[in-house]
């Protein structure tokens, strides 16, 4: 799913792609900026720069 996210999808591409409900990404989003310690995705991309 990280990669999918830095790749620009949307939250929804992501959910048919992975084959799980939006909620389900909502949720895994969540715990990845939390571990990672970032706020959004523009943080998310920079810190995988």
């Amino acid at each position: 799913m990280y990669n999918l996210l830095i790749k620009g999808y949307t939250n929804d591409q992501i959910a048919r792609h992975t084959y799980t409900s939006k909620h389900t990404v909502r949720t895994h989003i969540k715990n990845i900026y939390r571990k990672l310690n970032v706020h959004n995705k523009i943080d998310l991309i920079l810190y995988y720069r």
